[in-house]
């Protein structure tokens, strides 16, 4: 049978997504390979919320079709989603697959390998696209390849979005939101606790707002908290994380769940986006910066010590500096233990690509901006991880380091990445304390403390 590599752009979601296509072309016989040099199919899983990541979709394509022509190229995902028919006269591939159609990408490239055979001797080009909206979609994503001693893993629990905030291409791709049965969630986390997973991470678009218009509210508690009880549960799984939130799907029943669920990790990722009410406003984000700020600070309240990180975005039109520097403010108030800054970049399709010329800020200030803003989140967040120096912390071992294959990496229930020398085979996979020695640049490094 033919050799498949999938390359994968973007989020989480997208990595989870990518892992369900290759478990069924696992089960119809496919051999996946890790790299596209001796691949018979390549396919590329795409992001489309920063033009950065198309462009490089597109350039790696390219250079897959200069080296050899494969017996079937193709995109899956966002881009293929939002561009449709047009990358297969750009890019000249034989498969587009927009994403709510993964289920059907195997059965997609059985049927162009049988035309092309067919078709041996013929010129016509052979190509299918598939970018329409299918029912019941979200409950396709639910198989798992998992490496050995593989210890953490994402799961599924919704698709698309509603919220469309006007930088985001997402509810256009994705589409509306979209949840699994909880018994069905559950039951994929049980079968994988039984292989041996401890850690869960629940993946959602707006997660928090999982269920909200398919499953009732049972004892004031959303579906979202109904299912972190129900995940709680499952034996064997002792961590549980979710991305990626909303604000306003931080209601009280969430917030108290991190009371009373000591498997909820220590960590939440809280996108804030601006600190400006005004680029707030114009963002359609639908909270003010004080709403946020209380809303941190209850999350502090109810889970002490628990590290909170955010997105933010500089440079969106209409951004004065005035704007900036409320932005500046709460980042100095709120003392992030990381963030992702982000400069605004136009997304084809989205409200703000529309906005006038005279609001677009120009590269020069958004790149200003952005280091200004760095500097300001490594100036707090970097005594945080020097304070830990000395300290036991709890992670649970990924395996050898990315960057150093002599040495093990593992992540905190607060996602601070742990270096450190060790037994692949002993330690990989286990949940265990290890003392930090040394801080550098978001890396904590230390020795395994092992009773």
């Amino acid at each position: 049978m033919p050799r498949v590599h999938i390359k994968t752009y973007g989020c989480q979601m997208n990595e989870r997504d990518t892992e369900q296509v290759s478990q069924m072309f696992t089960e119809r016989g496919y051999t996946m390979t890790g790299t596209d040099l001796d691949a018979d199919v390549v396919l590329i899983n795409t992001c489309s919320v920063r033009d950065q990541a198309e462009q490089k979709a597109l350039g790696k394509m390219g250079m897959v079709r200069r080296r050899k022509v494969p017996l079937v190229t193709g995109f899956m995902g966002c881009m293929a989603q939002s561009r449709g028919s047009e990358l297969v006269g750009k890019a000249k591939v034989d498969l587009v697959v927009g994403t709510q159609k993964y289920h059907r990408v195997v059965d997609y490239v059985d049927e162009i390998i049988r035309a092309k055979e067919a078709r041996q001797m013929d010129e016509e080009r052979f190509s299918i696209v598939d970018v329409d909206e299918e029912e019941a979609s979200q409950n396709t994503i639910r198989d798992h390849t998992l490496k050995e001693k593989q210890a953490s893993a994402f799961v599924s629990i919704m698709q698309g979005c509603n919220m469309k905030c006007t930088f985001c291409i997402v509810p256009y791709t994705r589409g509306g939101e979209r949840g699994r049965p909880i018994a069905d969630i559950v039951e994929e986390v049980k079968r994988l606790a039984d292989r041996g997973v401890k850690e869960v991470t629940l993946l959602g678009q707006i997660v928090n707002l999982y269920g909200r218009h398919e499953f009732p509210a049972v004892d004031g508690k959303s579906p979202f908290v109904q299912l972190l009880e129900a995940v709680h549960e499952v034996p064997g799984i002792q961590r549980i994380r979710f991305t990626s939130p909303h604000p306003i799907g931080y209601k009280k029943d969430l917030i108290e769940a991190f009371t009373y669920l000591p498997k909820l990790a220590e960590h939440v990722h809280l996108p804030v986006q601006s600190g400006s009410d005004a680029i707030l406003k114009r963002m359609h984000r639908p909270y003010t910066a004080a709403k946020f700020t209380e809303l941190v600070q209850r999350i502090r309240a109810a889970r002490p010590g628990i590290a909170v990180t955010t997105d933010v975005i500089v440079g969106f039109p209409g951004e004065t500096e005035e704007h900036y520097l409320e932005t500046r403010k709460l980042f100095e108030d709120l003392r992030f233990d990381n963030a992702f800054v982000f400069r605004y970049s136009k997304r084809r399709g989205t409200p703000a690509a529309e906005m006038e010329d005279a609001l677009q800020v120009p590269e020069q200030v958004k790149e200003e901006r952005n280091q200004d803003l760095l500097g300001l989140v490594n100036s707090i967040a970097l005594p945080m991880y020097e304070r830990l120096v000395g300290q036991n912390v709890e992670i649970l071992c990924e395996g050898p380091s990315k960057t150093n294959s002599e040495r093990l990496t593992g992540r905190s229930g607060s996602n601070r990445i742990v270096v450190f020398e060790g037994n692949p085979q002993r330690h990989t996979g286990e949940i265990f304390n290890v003392r930090i020695t040394e801080a550098d640049h978001f890396t904590l490094y230390g020795d395994p403390v092992l009773s």
